[in-house]
C-alpha cells in the first residue's frame, strides 16, 4: 500500500530552508527502499504527523551518518540520520564493495555487544558479506570489541565490523570498522579505518542505492570458541607470570559484555577472582544503574567503589559496556568515602612506566590531548616518543609517514598507547586497538608488585611527580541537544581566546585545521585544548596545569596544581560563553 502523508500546511511549508513537501517526498523514497517492516511503521508515524513532526523528520533526513572516530554511531531510528537495518545493510554493502574494487581477498569477521539491535545488525552484515560472494565468519556470542579487533589479525581477515555504540545512552548504536594487513597499511592490521579508506568506503555505500536491491546470502560460519581463547591466551601473556598476585580487585562490567571475558582473563593470568557488581553483571542494553554508562560520567563507579569499600578491595575496576575501555579507582584517605578514580592521564603513565621498568622498549604514544607527562618520561629515558590526533586508530599509527603527528626516534615499532578516555593498549601486537580488559590486567600486575612491597599506585604517582612535576588535569564537558552548538562555541573561541591564563601570558594558540577540529592555548604552566568529541554530542577542553616541587613537598605541589585547575576550568568556561 503506498504511504499516505499529511499535506503540511503553509505556516509550516519549509524547515530551514527546505520545501517541507521536498522533505516528505524524500521520506517517502526511503521508505520504499527500507527492508525492515518495524523501521518503516516508525518513520511512516512520523510522516502522519506532519506538519507537527516536520523538526524531527527535518533532523531524520538532515544527512547520512558519517565515519568520525569509530566509525558510525548514532541514535536508534529510522531515516538515513539514524542506526537502523536500511543503514546498516547499505554500510555492509560499501565495506564490500569497496574491499572488492582493491583486490582485498579474505573473510570479513563480524562481532557484536548486547545492545539493542546489535545481534540483528551483526547477522544482517553477514548476509550481506555472504551475498557478495565473501566469507563472513561471526563471533559466537555478544562479546568485547578488543576480542572482534583481535581476531581479525589471528583470521587474517580483510577486515572486520563490531556492532557497538561503547559507552554511549541506551538509544544508540554503531558500526566500528577495521581492516587487515591488506587494506589497513603500515600499522594498520587490525586497526580502525583511516582516511582516505573513510571516506572512499561512504563514497561506496553511497553508491549501494536502496537496501532492498542488496542480495544477501547465509549467515556466514559462527565461530568456535577457539577465538576467545586465542584472546585470553595473548591477553594473560601481556603479564608477567612470575609477578605477585595477591589482589583483591571488585569489577564491574557496567551492564555491559566484558564480566565473562575479564573473569576468565584474570584467571587465566593467576590473579583471584574478582568480586563483581551484582547489579551491573549481567548485559542489559538500558543501562538501568547508571545515568549514562561510561566510566568517565559522574557517578558511574559508585556501585563499584562501595562494594571495594565493603570488602577492604586494593583495587576497583570497570570496564564500559564494549570492554575497550578501563577505569581505576583507589582507596584514598583524602578522598569522600575514602576512595577516588584515578583519571586517565594518571593510568596511562602509571602503566606506561611500568612497562619501560619491565624493560620494554619501543614507541610509546599518546594524543594530543593527554598529559604531557608521557613524553617527559620518553625524553628521559632515552625511548621513542610519538603524539598523534585523537582516536587510537591514529595511536597505533604513530610513526607511519604521512600519519598525523609528531615523533621522535626512527622506525620504532609501537610497545604502548594510550589516550586519556580511559584506552589503552598494551599490547599491540596482540590487540591494535584499545583494550580494557588487557590494560586492567596489567594495572593488577603493577598494584600487586606494589603492594607486595608495601606501596600503592598513589605512591608511584607521587614518585614521578617528585621526579617530573605534578601534572594535574581536568576537562570541561559540554552537553549538547543540538550539535550545531558545538560549531558555534568553537567559532567563539577561535575568533577571541584568551590573552591570559592564571595570569601568564597565551604564548601560544595552534588551530590545527584542517587535520583536526582542535584550538591548543599554552602558557609556561598550563595547556588547554578545545575539541568536539568524536563519539558523543559534546564539546570537550582539555586542561592541564604542571606545578614544580619545591623542597620535595609533593603534597603542596598537588595541591597549589589543584587550586590552578579550578581557576583554570572557570577560566575555561568563560572563553567558551558558558
Amino acid at each position: 500500500m503506498e504511504p499516505q502523508v499529511t499535506t503540511p500546511s503553509r505556516e509550516l511549508a519549509s524547515v530551514e530552508g527546505i520545501a517541507l513537501a521536498d522533505l516528505a517526498a524524500t521520506a517517502r523514497a526511503w521508505l520504499d527502499g527500507d527492508p525492515d517492516e518495524t523501521d518503516r511503521a516508525e518513520l511512516q508515524a512520523v510522516l502522519d504527523a506532519l506538519p507537527g513532526s516536520a523538526a524531527e523528520l527535518a533532523d531524520r533526513f538532515a544527512g547520512p551518518l558519517l565515519f568520525g572516530t569509530a566509525g558510525l554511531r548514532g541514535p536508534l531510528r529510522a531515516g538515513p540520520n539514524g542506526m537502523n537495518l536500511a543503514v546498516v545493510v547499505a554500510a555492509a554493502a560499501g565495506l564490500v564493495r569497496w574491499l572488492d574494487a582493491r583486490g582485498v581477498a579474505g573473510p570479513v569477521v563480524i562481532g557484536y555487544d548486547a545492545r539493542h539491535r546489535s545481534a540483528e545488525f551483526a547477522h544482517v552484515t553477514a548476509r550481506v558479506v555472504t551475498g557478495s560472494g565473501r566469507l563472513a565468519l561471526v563471533l559466537p556470542r555478544p562479546l568485547p570489541t578488543p576480542v572482534l579487533a583481535h581476531a581479525v589479525r589471528v583470521l587474517d581477515a580483510a577486515g572486520g565490523v563490531m556492532v557497538t555504540a561503547s559507552h554511549n545512552p541506551p538509544r544508540d548504536n554503531g558500526y566500528k570498522v577495521y581492516l587487515g594487513v591488506a587494506a589497513g597499511g603500515p600499522g594498520g592490521d587490525g586497526a580502525q579505518l583511516v582516511p582516505p579508506a573513510d571516506a572512499e568506503i561512504e563514497a561506496a555505500i553511497r553508491e549501494v542505492g536502496a537496501a532492498t536491491g542488496i542480495p544477501l546470502g547465509g549467515p556466514g560460519q559462527t565461530l568456535s570458541e577457539d577465538v576467545i581463547s586465542s584472546y585470553l591466551d595473548g591477553a594473560a601473556a601481556v603479564v608477567d607470570p612470575t609477578g605477585a598476585r595477591d589482589l583483591v580487585v571488585a569489577y564491574t562490567p557496567m551492564h555491559g559484555v566484558g564480566a565473562g571475558v575479564f573473569i576468565d582473563a584474570m584467571a587465566a593470568a593467576g590473579f583471584p577472582a574478582p568480586l563483581v557488581v551484582a547489579s551491573q553483571a549481567e548485559p542489559d542494553p538500558e543501562f538501568p544503574t547508571v545515568a549514562f554508562p561510561n566510566p568517565e560520567e559522574p557517578g558511574a563507579m559508585d556501585r563499584v567503589m562501595a562494594l571495594a569499600r565493603e570488602n577492604g578491595a586494593d583495587l576497583a575496576i570497570a570496564n564500559d559496556p564494549d570492554a575497550d575501555r578501563c577505569a581505576v579507582a583507589v582507596p584514598d584517605p583524602a578522598a569522600p568515602a575514602g576512595w577516588r578514580m584515578l583519571r586517565g592521564d594518571e593510568i596511562g603513565v602509571l602503566l606506561a612506566d611500568h612497562l619501560m621498568r619491565r624493560g620494554a622498549r619501543g614507541r610509546y604514544a599518546t594524543t594530543i590531548v593527554s598529559s604531557t607527562l608521557l613524553e617527559k618520561l620518553c625524553a628521559a629515558r632515552d625511548l621513542p616518543y610519538g603524539e598523534t590526533l585523537t582516536g587510537f586508530k591514529w595511536i597505533v599509527r604513530t610513526g607511519v609517514p604521512g600519519v598525523p603527528g609528531r615523533a621522535t626516534g626512527h622506525d620504532a615499532p609501537l610497545v604502548y598507547g594510550y589516550e586519556e578516555a580511559l584506552g589503552y593498549c598494551v599490547a599491540p601486537e596482540h590487540v591494535r586497538d584499545k583494550d580494557g580488559i588487557s590494560a586492567a590486567l596489567v594495572v593488577c600486575e603493577l598494584a600487586a608488585g606494589l603492594k607486595a612491597e608495601a606501596r600503592t599506585l598513589l605512591d608511584r604517582l607521587d614518585e614521578l611527580a617528585a621526579t617530573f612535576g605534578v601534572h594535574a588535569t581536568d576537562q570541561v564537558s559540554v552537553r549538547v541537544d543540538d550539535t550545531s552548538e558545538i560549531a558555534a562555541l568553537m567559532r567563539l573561541i577561535r575568533a577571541h581566546p584568551p590573552t591570559s591564563l592564571l595570569d601568564e601570558p597565551v604564548t601560544g594558540v595552534d588551530d590545527l585545521l584542517p587535520a583536526t577540529d582542535a584550538l591548543v592555548l599554552r602558557t609556561g604552566s598550563a595547556r588547554i585544548v578545545v575539541r568536539p568529541s568524536g563519539t558523543e554530542p559534546k564539546l570537550k577542553a582539555y586542561l592541564e596545569v604542571v606545578e614544580p616541587i619545591t623542597d620535595g613537598d609533593v603534597p603542596a605541589a598537588r595541591e597549589r596544581a589543584a587550586a590552578a585547575l579550578v581557576v583554570l576550568r572557570t577560566e575555561t568556561c568563560a572563553a567558551l560563553g558558558l
